[in-house]
């Protein structure tokens, strides 16, 4: 399994709990796991195998992708460091599929001649 993310991990573990109204206990006997793996949990000190994810995830009423990786911004925010960049795509998600696509073409096809341009520097 994909090594998980502490920060992430913990901080949405806990964001998803409060959001719940929820204590650690509670969490804890929805998920059938001991209340002390929930702290050390949300403290980033340990990762839950890939079945109790599951458990707490469903108890959080979340997918465990949401867990360990939040959302599609989310991804994009660690990813993508260029703010200029991650506006334009924000930009771009909003046009048609038509349009995307060609855009999609024209940035392969750049890409590709710069590529090719290295290969031949």
């Amino acid at each position: 399994m994909e090594k998980l993310s502490k920060t992430t991990l913990s901080t949405l573990l806990k964001e998803g709990r409060t959001n719940k109204g929820i204590s650690q206990q509670e969490l804890a006997k929805l998920a059938g796991v001991h209340y002390t793996n929930i702290g050390r949990y949300e403290r980033g000190d340990a990762s839950p195998s890939a079945d109790v994810l599951n458990k707490i995830a469903s108890a959080l009423e979340v997918s465990p992708d949401y867990l360990m990786n939040g959302t599609l911004e989310n991804k994009a925010k660690d990813n993508l460091k260029d703010e200029k960049l991650l506006i334009q795509f924000k930009k771009i998600e909003q046009l048609s599929e038509d349009k995307k696509s060609l855009l999609i073409e024209f940035i392969d096809g750049f890409i590709f001649k710069n590529n090719i341009q290295q290969q031949l520097s």
